[in-house]
């Protein structure tokens, strides 16, 4: 195709709205699906560290005998 002016290739041979709206679309699809990437590995990142502190201090817990025995008067 072949345009005489940067009116006409905007214009699209009447297209342009849908041409120029899906290439903001696809656009802004591909700097926010790194993003949200990201955002979600912290948050996964976030999850597991608390998940293994959590089973580390039940581990403990569990390894550790049991002190608080009480002892009889008389």
């Amino acid at each position: 195709m072949h345009w005489n002016s940067l009116a006409e290739f905007l214009a699209m041979g009447n297209h342009g709205l849908y041409v120029w709206g899906s290439v903001a679309v696809m656009a802004l699809l591909m700097v926010a699906e790194p993003m949200l990437l990201r955002r979600g590995r912290k948050k996964l990142v976030a999850r597991l560290k608390r998940q293994l502190r959590a089973e580390r201090s039940e581990a403990r817990a569990a390894s550790e005998p049991l002190t608080t025995t009480r002892r009889s008067h008389g």
